[in-house]
């Protein structure tokens, strides 16, 4: 049986730079729509991206 190889390739970016242009497209997405489920649904997938930002900051800095 041959085993496939798995992609082990990188996302370009560090973590911090792809959470913050997450948060950054949820808003955008989110002003884009009326108020509704949808919207609350990204504007909280934003601020969950930026609690984590923030928690990544301060272990980086304990370090």
């Amino acid at each position: 049986m041959i085993k496939k190889k798995r992609n082990r390739s990188r996302p370009p970016g560090s973590f911090e730079d792809r959470l913050q242009k997450f948060a950054e497209d949820s808003r955008i997405a989110a002003r884009k729509l009326p108020p509704g489920r949808e919207r609350d649904t990204l504007m909280k997938k934003a601020r969950q991206s930026e609690a984590v930002m923030e928690i990544s900051e301060s272990l980086t800095l304990r370090k």
